[in-house]
């Protein structure tokens, strides 16, 4: 999950820049040019300025203070040349003066509100990311996880990319997918496929049985109609650790195949890829899981495309498995949190681009089970 936080993007700086400083350093300079020019030139009219500058950061009890600052400034001058105080243009520029100011404290005001609507809406959206993609869990029974979400869209939180890990009676499940399409229609969606999984996972004994009742899911609760994407799809990948470990089972629905990494390097993993989810109506069913062997000192690597589509300068995709290959070959056993760290490193500096896909990734590790917890977990099953 992106570690980003809104309410502190929108919360103002501790350190203030140069923009909040501007209305000062304008009163400043006009004081310092009345000063020098002795009152033999009309300099109090770049007060004027003031207030709107103040208005664009301060809030709308400063910017009225400092209106009535500069309309007193403007007094002063005009007073330090004899019959200037209440002469014609003066008074006209003290009238202006007001009425900017009142309108720069209702554009204050104005601003003040959007600022907390924006907090109170980035909020709400920090709270939808929270339910919908929750932190993955270090530990999972005999599963360490991992994993790293972020929204391609600037500004947003929640986009069409989804994970989730859980514990089931039938070992520790996951899912990572991919949305096609952005906006409310691919969140609502990832609502809707989450949901579900979180459900059905815990009910259902087969892999392709949880693939079919999340097939189910988005029939019945994806938008739909005139104001739906009648071509809504997700490519998805749903993994099984069984609870006596040492594999991992796999129900590929048309997603960026999977990958193993370890000291030995890094290698695909072969899998029986079947339609997306939305699209199984258009084959026929049939038993689509694979299973592999991993290594206690292997680390399962998943991503969506927003991972893999990562274009350098010369427009080369990211080599998801070379540059795995390359950083963990040789080395230690890696743990799924380093993984997750370098992958998301690792594609942000080869991204020259400005991407506006999503990007999720996973990394599961199967520790190694006891003989005792073994015969324990086979005779649960």
């Amino acid at each position: 999950m992106s570690d980003r936080n809104p309410r502190s993007e929108l919360r103002p700086p501790s350190a203030r820049g140069w923009v909040w400083w501007l209305p000062l350093a304008a009163v400043l300079v006009d004081v310092a040019a009345e000063l020098i020019v002795r009152g033999r030139e009309p300099v109090s009219f770049m007060l004027i300025a003031v207030p709107p500058l103040a208005a664009a950061t301060r809030g709308p009890r400063g910017t009225a203070m400092s209106t009535v600052v500069c309309l007193g400034l403007q007094m002063w001058m005009a007073a330090r040349r004899p019959g200037h105080f209440d002469e014609q243009h003066h008074v006209a520029m003290y009238v202006a003066t007001a009425l900017i100011g009142i309108a720069s404290v209702a554009l204050a005001s104005q601003r003040e509100r959007t600022r907390q609507h924006l907090i109170r809406a980035n909020s709400v959206a920090e709270a939808m990311q929270r339910t919908l993609l929750r932190p993955v869990p270090r530990k999972l029974g005999p599963v360490r996880a991992a994993g790293f979400y972020e929204a391609g869209e600037g500004g947003t939180l929640v986009g069409g990319d989804l994970y989730d890990v859980c514990e089931t009676p039938f070992g520790v499940r996951a899912i990572i997918g991919d949305v096609r399409g952005k906006g409310l229609d691919a969140v609502q969606t990832v609502a809707a496929v989450l949901g579900s999984f979180r459900v059905s996972a815990h009910e259902w004994q087969s892999l392709s049985a949880l693939a079919g009742r999340l097939e189910l899911s988005i029939a019945h609760n994806s938008p739909a109609g005139d104001d739906g994407d009648p071509e809504l799809f997700v490519t998805a990948l749903v993994l099984e650790f069984p609870p006596h470990g040492g594999e991992v089972r796999i129900v590929d629905r048309g997603h960026p195949t999977p990958l193993v990494v370890g000291p030995q390097g890094s290698r695909l993993l072969v899998t029986a890829p079947g339609l997306p989810l939305g699209l199984g109506t258009l084959a026929p069913d049939g038993e689509d899981t694979t299973v592999h062997r991993l290594d206690p000192s292997e680390v399962l690597v998943v991503h969506t495309d927003g991972v893999s589509e990562a274009r350098d300068a010369d427009g080369v995709f990211y080599p998801v498995l070379e540059r795995l290959g390359e950083r963990f070959c040789g080395a230690c056993a890696p743990d799924p949190e380093t993984v997750v760290s370098f992958v998301r490193t690792d594609s942000e500096r080869w991204s020259t681009q400005s991407d506006e896909d999503d990007r999720a990734v996973l990394a599961l590790a199967v520790d190694t089970v006891s003989p005792g917890r073994k015969r324990l977990a086979s005779g649960q099953r």
